[in-house]
């Protein structure tokens, strides 16, 4: 699931390096970011844990699009419908994300929500009208057969929360598919300011009925929520400014290892063999896919959505949640 300058800005004297190093840091804050929802999820509702981090996030857009512009020519929309569904797509995805997060370990986590740059590719066939040879569509069916390694379904009883964790996933890409559509017909800061809005109001309009007092340490560590979740997002709007898109996109992946890391740190949970080969398929058949859309790009450019539309988007393709 912005703000970020065009990745067309980074120019010829701009540092690769440094745009890689920012970004592997924002993954690394963004896995923190994980790490609180898991703990205050397990005391609080997803729905008030959510809705609190909406108000940090519209606070974060406002400021944002009143440095490059105003709050007014934002809601000028030429796809305001599309923008709706862009912010109600990714409310629900960041929602099955907290649920999954109750049960299911961070590393496990980090590896289902893997697919989603393999969903994209699906879900751009119907709404982008993109045609998908056979090449991309083997990658993509390696992919899921890598989610079907971790699942294992009927050889291991399958969580809720596994199913959560898919979900979002398909929600995020069907997400970051509409966020390509939308980039052709309005600006970054409409797009960020439209995701805001929606969040606010639809987190704030359920999230209300879920409210429970919260403890002082907790509301600490909702701060630390907040934070590393608009930390994260800075640097990846920083990495963007060294580095183009299209070269950072890979390293987005590390975000496995940091949840993988994480998880087991802090949660003393681990990966097991099964799941860590799935996820290691997973990934290389993303790399596949994004190394041939790079190759049909010279030919056939295509507009990538924000890396950071939205909040708590550990980075994923672009930066996510």
């Amino acid at each position: 699931m912005s703000s970020q300058p065009s990745s067309s800005q980074a120019g010829p004297t701009t540092s690769v390096a440094k745009g890689v190093a920012f970004l592997l840091a924002a993954t690394l804050i963004f896995g923190v970011q994980d790490v609180a929802s898991k703990i205050l999820v397990a005391t609080y509702s997803p729905f008030q844990v959510v809705m609190i981090r909406y108000w940090a996030f519209f606070a974060l857009a406002v400021w944002l699009v009143m440095r490059n512009s105003n709050l007014k020519r934002a809601f000028v929309s030429r796809a305001v419908g599309w923008q709706i569904a862009r912010g109600v797509l990714l409310v629900v995805d960041i929602w099955f994300f907290a649920e999954a997060l109750k049960t299911v370990p961070l590393g496990d986590i980090g590896a289902i929500n893997m697919v989603y740059p393999l969903l994209v590719t699906v879900f751009a066939i119907p709404l982008l009208g993109e045609r998908v040879g056979v090449f991309r569509m083997s990658a993509v069916v390696a992919g899921f057969m890598g989610a079907m390694l971790i699942i294992r379904p009927g050889f291991i009883t399958v969580e809720i929360g596994v199913v959560y964790a898919l979900l979002s996933s398909a929600f995020y890409a069907l997400y970051l598919v509409l966020t390509r559509k939308v980039s052709q017909l309005d600006t970054t800061t409409t797009s960020l300011f439209y995701v805001a809005v929606v969040g606010l109001v639809l987190t704030s309009a359920v999230g209300v009925f879920f409210w429970r007092p919260m403890a002082v340490e907790d509301w600490w560590l909702m701060a630390v929520l907040c934070l590393t979740m608009c930390g994260g997002h800075g640097l990846v709007m920083v990495s963007l400014r060294y580095a183009p898109a299209s070269v950072l996109q890979p390293f987005n992946y590390f975000s496995l290892p940091w949840a993988i890391t994480l998880g087991f740190l802090v949660f003393g949970t681990m990966i097991d063999g099964f799941a860590l080969a799935g996820a290691l398929v997973i990934v290389a058949a993303g790399l596949v896919v994004m190394w041939r859309e790079r190759q049909l790009a010279v030919k056939r450019p295509l507009m990538r959505g924000s890396a950071t539309a939205a909040p708590g988007q550990s980075p994923r393709s672009e930066g996510r949640r």
